[in-house]
């Protein structure tokens, strides 16, 4: 389990990955229409970034649910 005073930063990281990720796809997508190829910085963090940041945030979900069925008793 990720520790609780790492949760918060995680998100505000992943949230901010996702951000910048899709400002850079947006880039992208606008400099391609103008016939103009988009630096090599650019296209990697749209590349790398959507995914890293989804993976980032599916962590923080598994997490979440680990404690939450680990909070819950299990006596039936």
């Amino acid at each position: 389990m990720i520790p609780s005073r790492f949760q918060r930063p995680f998100q505000i990281l992943a949230a901010a990955m996702a951000f910048l990720s899709l400002i850079a796809v947006g880039s992208v997508m606008a400099l391609a229409f103008a016939g103009i190829v988009a630096p090599v910085w650019i296209t990697s963090t749209a590349l790398y970034g959507l995914p890293l940041a989804f993976l980032l945030m599916l962590a923080l979900i598994a997490d979440g649910v680990v404690r939450r069925r680990a909070g819950k008793s299990s006596g039936r």
